[in-house]
């Protein structure tokens, strides 16, 4: 019998790929996509799909009961740069939707769950460079206070109640499939739409804020992973550090460069500026790659080769 899996918030930038990906190692049946709406679109048409506020306990219930749910991947959330124009339904959304499906592994409805951080849970007073699994972590977003709460519950109910959860802290994700879904780090994704489009683009953040960045690929990869990965393997159990490249806007427009000579960039600051700046330079992930070998592929350059091909 094969593992049933129920992703929430499908829709989104990394729960459209990680269906797709869960699709086809797990048989399409096996996996129930499930949004707040029901969009026509990919995940919607190739497979199971079902309609779920994440916010709703008894409907969440009735889904894992309906379909025999053993493992819940819960993606639905508000990001940094939205979440601050709506910081009590952000806090809201990414808390309450945890607390749900946590509460259904305590009460051994579902046996494993997949809930993100994110580099947000970081603040002005972290160390910027090579940012340690354990340091200093005062968030100043309602984004990165919310998935820092999260990160100690989910450790709490694994210490408490014995739930298997598993996270991973995200850095900056970029992706040719879906549009930017309203983070920070999103000039990294929107930058190849506009150089292919017209040439030019001009980014919110100032040319060298370097950040952490992953391309998707590599993303759902470390997702899956740590999901498949022996229970003993995972030590850590409020998230682990993940890191890939990173880069400054300068950096990515010169790869951009080489293959559409005649793109230009320009800089326009934001208040994404002093989120960006709130948040670390690179990342130390010895810790997952010790613990469950997770090691990145993509580097900058084989990122915007990809970007570029898929998006034309």
């Amino acid at each position: 019998m094969s593992t049933k899996i129920l992703i929430i918030g499908a829709c989104g930038q990394i729960g459209t790929e990680l269906t797709k990906k869960l699709r086809a190692l797990y048989g399409i049946e096996n996996v129930i996509a499930s949004d707040i709406r029901k969009l026509n679109n990919d995940v919607v048409n190739s497979g199971p799909f079902e309609v779920v506020n994440a916010l709703d306990f008894n409907q969440i219930e009735h889904i894992v009961e309906v379909h025999q749910i053993e493992e819940v991947y819960l993606m639905a959330a508000l990001l940094s740069a939205t979440a601050e124009k709506n910081p009590a339904f952000a806090w809201d959304l990414n808390m309450n939707s945890l607390f749900h499906v946590l509460n259904l592994a305590k009460a051994k409805k579902i046996k494993k769950i997949f809930w993100p951080s994110s580099i947000a849970v970081f603040g002005p007073t972290t160390p910027r460079i090579n940012t340690p699994q354990y340091t200093i972590m005062e968030p100043s977003t309602v984004y990165g206070i919310s998935k820092q709460t999260g990160e100690r519950w989910c450790e709490y109910y694994h210490n408490i109640y014995g739930v298997d959860v598993r996270s991973i802290r995200y850095p900056g994700l970029i992706s040719w499939s879906t549009e930017p879904g309203g983070g920070t780090t999103d000039y990294a994704v929107d930058i190849y739409h506009k150089a292919l489009s017209d040439a030019t683009y001009e980014c919110f953040l100032s040319e060298n804020t370097a950040l952490p960045m992953m391309y998707m690929d590599d993303a759902i990869r470390a997702t899956i992973q740590i999901m498949q990965a022996p229970s003993e393997k995972i030590k850590i159990r409020s998230s682990y550090n993940l890191g890939g490249v990173s880069f400054t806007p300068k950096e990515i427009a010169a790869t951009i460069i080489k293959h559409i000579p005649n793109f230009t960039i320009t800089y326009k600051p934001d208040f994404r500026q002093k989120i960006a700046d709130s948040w670390p330079a690179s990342i130390d992930d010895s810790s997952a790659r010790d613990d469950w070998n997770w090691k990145h592929e993509f580097d900058l350059e084989m990122i915007t080769t990809d970007m570029l091909e898929n998006l034309k």
